[in-house]
């Protein structure tokens, strides 16, 4: 049997697109293997939201590439960063023999069987009418939790945001596509299911008489087996009030919402081209509160945006202050080719400014962290095991409705299965308790 590996870097959707390449090339016979050495096909999906990952990708092809000197080896480089640099990667790696966007996902077996024999670069974006989303089973979509994407593309144009450019215009899944492929993994013993897209809340609104996002949810949220609902990620401005209706309505709807904000500048907002204010954020904040009292909100910050001042930066400080985000993905800004903010260029933040906020914003990000989880301790939550812990043995981690990850002594027959656990120990990142009953 052929194998392949499959190294991605970046957000949930690649993963959920590195599954679905591994559903489909094992309709031609090919077998996923941990490790690349033992791999006939390398492929690496790539992330270019920031700079990190594009150094990332180099280090990995500096890696793996040597390795076709001894031996046949076919190595694609697929995703975002092939898609916005793929000719010029195609001419720096003449031995990476395959480079395709994220659009080539559903045609990859077609790829790699026309690599085998010549150098291939497909970095074309499919026409949006009758767009087909890959609909074969990731064959390791079958354990506790599992994404689902509603979509692709993005018609926003956040002026950092390189994901127009990568992804392509926004599309959204047939529901009925979606709800099969919830369905037919949770009869694979799929506990919680996560929908994913680039803009979730613009589901289905390009479409006469497709439901809209809320409409899709409560439609997932009936399905029979489905023990927790989550969806990534949300754009502020499209969250409706139907949404948050859903957080009243649907008691499967995870305590959790990932919810972006970016600054808490209005005037570092309209640079962003976010389209929402600090105040309409507060209060949206409110309204979801309102709907459940128990909901968790993290959010991504961007530190050193061009033309961000020192009181723009108190003002994200202030309001990370006011929302009280339990986790923030926090990064300074990293220009991206083709962005608009590449325009701004002259009002540049020098990068040791940029990252002297940042470390300021993450400190006070942890110690509202640990004062939040330091709350439950001495509370019983309720914790779906999800594995055995990465650390210790004889203990065992989950994850409760608000998304915390807490460890406790068990054993691995508790996978898959609601426990009650009483916290003791908090830190900022997870909490650590005692098993008190089984739910």
């Amino acid at each position: 049997m052929p194998r392949v590996y499959i190294k991605e870097f970046g957000c949930q959707m690649n993963e959920y697109d590195s599954g679905k390449m591994r559903a489909q090339l094992a309709r031609d016979g090919w077998e996923p293997t941990a490790e690349p050495d033992d791999a006939d096909l390398v492929i690496v999906n790539t992330c270019s939201v920031r700079e990190k990952p594009e150094q990332k990708l180099h280090s990995f092809l500096g890696r793996v590439l040597p390795q076709k000197r001894s031996r046949e080896v076919t190595v694609a480089v697929a995703g975002c960063m092939a898609q916005v640099a793929g000719k010029e990667l195609y001419r720096k790696y003449p031995a990476v023999d395959l480079v395709f966007g994220p659009d080539g996902v559903n045609r990859v077996r077609e790829l790699v069987a026309q690599s085998r024999s010549r150098r291939v670069l497909d970095t074309r974006f499919d026409d949006t009418v009758g767009y087909a989303f890959p609909t074969d089973l990731d064959p390791d979509a079958a354990g506790i939790a599992a994404y689902v994407t509603i979509q692709k593309g993005c018609d926003n144009k956040c002026t950092f945001c390189i994901v127009p450019a990568t992804r392509g215009v926004e599309v959204s899944r047939p529901a009925d596509d979606v709800l099969a492929e919830v369905r037919a993994l949770v009869g694979r013993g799929v506990k919680e299911i996560t929908l994913i897209g680039q803009n979730v809340n613009s589901y289905g609104l390009k479409v006469p008489g497709m439901p809209t996002f809320a409409e899709l949810l409560r439609r997932v949220h009936d399905v029979p087996g489905l023990e927790v609902l989550r969806y990534t990620t949300s754009h502020p401005r499209d969250i409706g009030e139907d949404v948050v209706a859903c957080y009243r309505d649907l008691p499967r709807l995870a305590s959790h919402l990932h919810l972006p904000v970016q600054s808490g500048s209005d005037r570092v907002l309209r640079r962003m081209k976010r389209f929402y204010t600090r105040a309409q954020y507060l209060a949206l904040v409110d309204r979801l509160r309102a709907a459940r009292p128990d909901l968790v909100l993290t959010t991504d910050v961007i530190t050193g945006f061009p033309g961000e001042t020192d009181a723009d930066f108190e003002d994200t400080l202030s309001l990370l202050d006011a929302v009280r985000f339990h986790t923030s993905f926090s990064f300074c800004y990293s220009p991206r080719p083709g962005t608009p903010a590449l325009r701004l260029a002259d009002d540049a933040v020098a990068p040791e400014v940029a990252a002297a906020r940042l470390t300021r914003f993450q400190e006070r990000q942890r110690a509202i962290a640990l004062a939040e989880h330091q709350k439950l301790v001495g509370a019983v939550v309720r914790v779906l095991v999800e594995g055995p812990s990465a650390h210790d043995e004889g203990v065992v981690c989950g994850r409760t409705s608000t998304f915390k990850t807490v460890n406790f002594a068990g054993s691995e027959d508790l996978v898959g299965h609601w426990v009650d656990v009483r916290i003791g120990l908090a830190w900022a990142n997870s909490l650590r308790g005692e098993q008190v009953g089984v739910g």
